[in-house]
C-alpha cells in the first residue's frame, strides 16, 4: 500500500540521489489499463510539488497505451530536471518503451523488459469485447492490423486491387474506419518520435537506423521481449544494472503494487455480491501523495428468462487522490449533487 511504498521510495531517492514518481499501468485480466492522455495534469501536479531539480527517477511498468502521451510525459518530466532516469522493474513495453528511450539513463533488472513499439489504439469506436459484462472496448495494434494486410497479400498472394479493396472492407466491419486511418497515422509518428528520443543516447546514425527500424517494424509486436543484455549490448542504450540493495528496494515495490492491483488475478463478478472497487493504475511519490485510477461498481444477481444472472453496474471510473493511506476495502459510496464520495461503512448506497 502507498504508506509503505512511500518508506521504499525516500530509500531508493537516497540510492539514486533524485525525487522518485511511480507510474505503473496495471494489466490485470479484463481492468488492464494504458498509457493515456489523462494522467498529464497529475503528472503535472506530482512535478509541482517536486520542483525543478538535478535528477528525477521515474519507476516504470507499464504494456503499453498512446504513443503521443508516451511523448509528452518524457517532455514533461525533462522539463523538471536536467537528468531523467527510468528504473524498469519488469515490463515497460512499446509506449512505456518510448518513455525509456528518452531517458538518459534506464535500470534494468534481471526480469526487466523492454518491446518493439506497437502502439495499441483504444478509442470510443474500438471494437467491444463479445459477452464481456462491462461492454469494454478491445485495443487495436497498429501491428496487428500491418499484419492482416501483409496475410492477404504476402501468404495468400492476393495483389488484385479489387480483391485488397474487399480485404479492407472486411477489415472495416469490425475496426472502425476511423480507428484504421490513426493506425496508419500511428505508424509514421512512432518512428519520428522513436529517432527524437534516441538522440540522447546514440550519437552515430547508423546505429539509429538499425535501431529504429528493430523497434518499429522489424521485430514485430510487443509480444517479443528485450532483455537487459540486449538492450545494452545489441541496441546500445545507456543501460545499467541495480546493486543487490537497489535491486531489493525495487522489487519490494513491484510485490508491493503486484497485490494491491491484482496482478494475474481474474476478476470474476460471479464471486462478488454487493459493491467492489478495483485499483487499475498509479501516479505517486513521496512530496505528491498518491493518484489511483479505479473502477468501482455494484455486483447483483438478477432473474432473466434463462435463468438467474449476474448483473455488473458500474458507477465511477476515473482516477483519484490520497495523500497518505489507502481507503478502506468496504467503502461506500455516497451520490451528492453529482459527486461521488466515501464513507466508511459495511454496505455500499447510492
Amino acid at each position: 500500500m502507498y504508506n509503505t511504498r512511500v518508506e521504499y521510495y525516500k530509500t531508493l531517492e537516497t540510492e539514486f540521489e533524485g525525487p522518485v514518481i511511480a507510474y505503473i499501468t496495471g494489466d490485470r485480466p479484463g481492468f488492464e489499463t494504458r498509457i493515456a492522455q489523462d494522467v498529464i495534469d497529475l503528472f503535472i501536479a506530482q512535478l509541482d510539488k517536486i520542483g525543478p531539480v538535478e535528477r528525477i527517477v521515474l519507476y516504470l511498468y507499464t504494456r503499453g497505451g498512446d504513443t503521443s502521451a508516451a511523448w509528452n510525459i518524457v517532455n514533461l518530466l525533462k522539463m523538471y530536471c536536467d537528468d531523467l532516469m527510468v528504473i524498469i522493474p519488469h515490463k515497460a513495453h512499446s509506449a512505456g518503451t518510448i518513455i525509456s528511450l528518452g531517458a538518459n539513463k534506464i535500470v534494468m533488472t534481471k526480469q526487466a523488459t523492454l518491446s518493439p513499439i506497437d502502439p495499441s489504439l483504444n478509442t470510443p469506436m474500438n471494437p467491444v469485447i463479445p459477452n464481456d459484462p462491462m461492454n469494454q472496448t478491445t485495443p487495436v495494434s497498429v501491428e496487428a492490423v500491418k499484419g492482416y494486410i501483409e496475410l492477404a497479400k504476402d501468404e495468400f498472394g492476393i495483389q488484385d486491387n479489387q480483391a485488397l479493396s474487399d480485404v479492407l472492407i472486411k477489415l472495416s466491419e469490425y475496426v472502425h474506419p476511423l480507428v484504421l486511418g490513426q493506425v496508419y497515422r500511428s505508424r509514421a509518428q512512432i518512428k519520428m518520435l522513436a529517432r527524437k528520443l534516441l538522440k540522447n543516447q546514440i550519437g552515430d546514425q547508423d546505429q539509429l537506423n538499425r535501431i529504429i527500424d528493430f523497434l518499429c517494424s522489424d521485430s514485430g509486436s510487443h509480444d517479443y521481449t528485450i532483455n537487459r543484455r540486449e538492450a545494452e549490448r545489441e541496441l546500445g542504450l545507456n543501460v545499467t544494472k541495480p546493486t543487490s540493495t537497489q535491486y531489493n528496494i525495487i522489487k519490494g515495490i513491484y510485490d508491493d503494487f503486484s497485490l494491491e492491483l491484482g496482478f494475474g488475478q481474474v476478476f470474476d463478478p460471479q464471486m462478488i455480491q454487493g459493491a467492489y472497487a478495483v485499483r487499475r493504475g498509479f501516479i505517486e511519490s513521496v512530496v505528491g501523495g498518491s493518484d489511483f485510477f479505479v473502477t468501482e461498481g455494484r455486483c447483483s444477481t438478477v432473474t432473466t428468462p434463462n435463468g438467474p444472472a449476474i448483473q455488473v453496474n458500474k458507477v465511477f471510473e476515473g482516477w483519484r487522490h490520497s495523500e497518505t493511506s489507502e481507503l478502506p476495502q468496504t467503502a461506500q459510496v455516497l451520490t451528492l449533487d453529482g459527486e461521488v464520495n466515501y464513507e466508511q461503512d459495511n454496505e455500499f448506497k447510492l
